[in-house]
């Protein structure tokens, strides 16, 4: 019976892998295209505007954040125990509490963020007002997210990853239609693109409410909030919401340095590169969003020894998606940036490398945080690794002001402060589970980048070559994940065994 149960567990996370991942390609294809178009459509200057004006409104996401984790890990927690009316409960008061946030949000955007905006941020001469309107509507794109979150939790809950791939498709279309508008209209393209983006956030939103309220009995929301439902959600996101906040005023708070000490043009820099690490990033952040049920649902029906397998598992997945994609971009970023763009930013594609190497390590991190925040104590956790991450700011500040001429610097100290974030968590884990062994869990992380660092010796010897750029690229990347497969093939039992059973099987 439980070996009936692991697989059909395995077989739910392997669809909804390919779920998302139809998703993902859809996104990747349409934003591949609509970043370019948008960019040469704005020029460099308004990209880098819209870029650092939406930062300031996500600086205060960390409340929305905190919340977000909550409502996920309690809904995921009472599907696992089976107790629907639990759900029910908990959705409802998520809702309200998520409409209090909103508010919040858009009263902290409107004094905090309006005197950032109009006193602190490097904005070229004429297009204040310009920059003043894309914000309001970032502000109110950022309260339809706030309020969306219990719906895209319950989603994920149920496990039901194939409506993202429908709704995604219809965002696909969404996304060209304000592309076309955007070249073919004579107004001010900058507050334009706001209006669009917004509204197309309406209607996902709107579209994804109506499957919810439809498909879920749970998530039709009954104006009552319940206490008992209520302190333990908020107990959990209190802690959570500084750990999310010191983790939003690092990423936003880097944006806000780079654009005090060098400008919109390296924010359009670093906006172009966050595009890129985002699209390789998304890719094996599916395989995470497959297993956050599993593993958490695991957690709460005491099958620590289920739920270490599933961790060591999306470790060791996830990363050799994510170098698939990750290795050949890293070696080939300029000639992907200029056949990507034709004109690329200064500094884009270092930028973009530093980024990468900070996504593998977030990966392993995400993973770590579903683990810890499963259990329901995330106070050690954010509390630790909040406060280091809140370190970046005053050093890279120091660094910026005293030391160095050069944003990329910026980028490197993150990378360092997320490695040492890294392995603190890991200590999290072991003390907040101690029935959990955690070194099959680090020995599939380091086999995954045993593997890739191998295999990136054939795709070196192609870049030593003499091929026209083009090729180049193709060459690199055809090579690179034929010896990725190979040595995955030649290193991993668990997947020449699951190979052998088919093959056997069909025969």
């Amino acid at each position: 019976m439980m070996g009936d149960t692991g697989a059909a567990n395995n077989r739910i996370i392997a669809r909804n892998t390919i779920m998302l991942y139809v998703r993902m390609l859809l996104s990747i294809v349409v934003s591949l295209y609509t970043s370019r178009v948008v960019l040469q459509t704005l020029g460099v200057d308004d990209y880098g505007i819209y870029g650092i004006v939406g930062g300031i409104v996500s600086m205060f996401s960390f409340l929305n954040a905190s919340m977000s984790g909550a409502t996920s890990r309690f809904i995921t927690y009472a599907l696992g125990k089976g107790d629907m009316n639990n759900v029910r409960e908990t959705f409802s008061t998520a809702i309200i509490v998520h409409i209090g946030i909103a508010l919040v949000i858009m009263l902290l955007a409107e004094t905090v963020g309006l005197w950032l905006l109009e006193k602190k941020l490097v904005i070229p001469e004429g297009r204040m007002n310009a920059a003043r309107i894309v914000y309001q509507f970032s502000i109110l794109a950022m309260a339809v997210q706030v309020t969306q979150v219990p719906y895209n939790a319950s989603i994920i809950s149920y496990e039901k990853m194939d409506v993202y791939a429908y709704v995604e498709l219809f965002n696909v279309f969404l996304k060209l239609a304000i592309v076309y508008v955007l070249v073919i209209s004579s107004f001010d393209k900058l507050i334009l693109y706001s209006i669009l983006v917004f509204s197309v956030n309406i209607l996902i939103a709107i579209t994804y409410r109506l499957y919810c309220i439809r498909h879920f009995d749970t998530c039709r929301v009954h104006w009552a909030i319940n206490r008992k439902k209520l302190i333990p959600m908020l107990s959990f996101s209190g802690w959570d919401l500084y750990g999310n906040m010191c983790y939003s005023i690092r990423q936003q708070g880097i944006n806000v340095l780079i654009n005090m000490f060098y400008g919109v043009a390296f924010n359009a820099a670093s906006s172009i590169a966050s595009s890129i690490q985002g699209i390789i990033s998304g890719l094996s952040a599916n395989v995470i969003q497959a297993f956050r049920p599993q593993i958490v649902k695991n957690y709460s029906q005491d099958k620590i020894s289920e739920m270490q397998d599933l961790m060591a598992n999306a470790l060791k997945y996830t990363l050799l998606l994510f170098l698939l994609i990750a290795v050949p971009a890293f070696l080939e970023m300029e000639s992907i940036m200029y056949l990507w763009l034709g004109e690329v930013p200064k500094y884009a594609s270092a930028f973009c490398r530093v980024m990468l190497c900070i996504s593998m390590l977030n990966l392993i991190n995400n993973i770590l945080c579903i683990a810890i925040g499963a259990t329901g104590n995330v106070k050690n956790v954010s509390f630790i690794s909040g406060s280091i991450y809140l370190l970046s700011i005053p050093i890279i500040y120091i660094l910026f002001r005293y030391f160095v001429n050069n944003a990329i610097y910026a980028y490197l100290v993150s990378f360092f402060i997320l490695l040492f974030v890294v392995f603190v968590n890991f200590c999290i884990v072991r003390k907040q589970i101690p029935t959990i062994h955690t070194s099959p869990i680090i020995k599939s992380c380091a086999k995954a980048l045993l593997i890739a660092v191998i295999s990136i010796v054939p795709a070196i010897i192609i870049i030593k070559s003499d091929f026209h750029f083009i090729l180049e690229i193709v060459l690199v990347c055809i090579i690179y994940a034929f010896t990725l497969a190979i040595m995955t093939l030649l290193c991993d039992k668990q997947i020449r065994v699951f190979i052998v059973q088919k093959l056997f099987k069909r025969q």
